[in-house]
């Protein structure tokens, strides 16, 4: 066999190995496919077989709580029957949040014992105030049962635009500050037992999306902080959840930082047009009561886009040159 036949097949073709791997990825997406819609047609009878995870009674601290999804949550946990307690850095609005949470419809509540909730102001970006911070929320009942990491900052901005420090920021609040609180907490929640961990991840935590480097960087490290921490501590009774919504109807984008620091202030059309804080709060307690582990809330699009980047790569990033090439367009 010549040098250029042996050079073929050590080394073939870009064209070749791309059309090969598409194959396989049409072959493996339309299987992926079919399992996700058996999934959803069996995942009733799939969680009858777990113990499920009774919220009342425990105590659920949410970071973050005083935002919509946030707000979402501590509701939905008051109606369960959950003892709450709220974390926020803007003192006003915690206690405005807390009378909120006092006043719950009945119609909303699952079960009859309703406690206050507790609040506790608590900065994210202060990493040096977390040890004390942790100590206060565990004064408040002597335990948490379940850590809710929900706070968090978005940013938009091409690479070459965004300072260092913008990097630096979301990464503090977004992936540092909720390990930081995790060790705090954490020892007391294995010398209990049936704990959980539950970070609000995002889509972008599993596939990214241009002029979003900070955020979806910071996403990628928590979710991989998280596996790395289920691994570790399951046997010993704490469970971990990541939960990856798609696009909420929040303040996500008006409160967002562009490269230079400054607030964006803009509502994105895909969040003004994105999911209800509160149907996502719901389908996340129910993961909770569940005990599942890694939860998906998006739509088949962005569910796709997912299972496009494993498998069939290429295209994910020609789909994703193209959508910058689009927005700079139109910038």
């Amino acid at each position: 066999m010549s040098q250029q036949n042996l050079t073929f097949f050590r080394y073939p073709p870009s064209w070749l190995t791309d059309s090969f791997l598409a194959g396989i990825g049409v072959i493996f997406a339309a299987g992926a496919i079919t399992i996700w819609g058996l999934k959803k047609l069996i995942f009733t009878r799939a969680v009858g077989n777990r113990s499920w995870y009774d919220l009342s009674g425990k105590v659920v601290c949410v970071t973050g709580a005083t935002g919509g999804l946030g707000k979402a949550l501590s509701s939905v946990l008051i109606a369960r029957g959950a003892k709450v307690i709220v974390t926020g850095r803007n003192a006003k609005a915690l206690a405005e949040l807390i009378d909120e949470l006092k006043h719950v419809p009945e119609h909303q509540l699952h079960n009859p014992t309703v406690y206050n909730p507790v609040g506790v102001e608590l900065d994210l970006g202060n990493l040096d105030s977390i040890p004390a911070k942790a100590r206060e929320i565990l004064s408040r009942y002597g335990r948490v049962d379940v850590l809710i990491h929900n706070a968090g900052l978005s940013s938009r901005g091409a690479v070459m635009e965004t300072g260092i420090e913008l990097d630096k920021q979301l990464m503090t609040v977004n992936y540092l500050a909720p390990v930081a609180l995790t060790k705090e907490l954490l020892p007391p929640m294995v010398e209990t037992g049936d704990a959980y961990v539950v970070a609000i991840g995002s889509v972008q935590g599993k596939m990214t999306l241009p002029f979003r480097s900070p955020y979806a960087a910071s996403k990628h490290a928590l979710h991989a902080f998280c596996e790395c921490l289920r691994a570790e501590v399951q046997h010993q009774g704490v469970s971990v959840l990541v939960v990856s919504p798609g696009y909420i109807r929040t303040g996500l984008s008006l409160n967002a930082l562009t490269g230079d620091g400054a607030r964006y202030g803009k509502m994105d059309e895909t969040i003004a047009t994105g999911m209800e804080p509160l149907a996502v709060a719901e389908e996340t307690i129910r993961s909770i009561e569940h005990r599942r582990m890694d939860v998906l809330i998006c739509g088949f699009l962005p569910t796709l886009g997912i299972y496009m980047r494993t498998l069939w790569p290429s295209l994910y990033f020609l789909t994703m040159r193209r959508r910058a090439e689009k927005a700079l367009k139109k910038a």
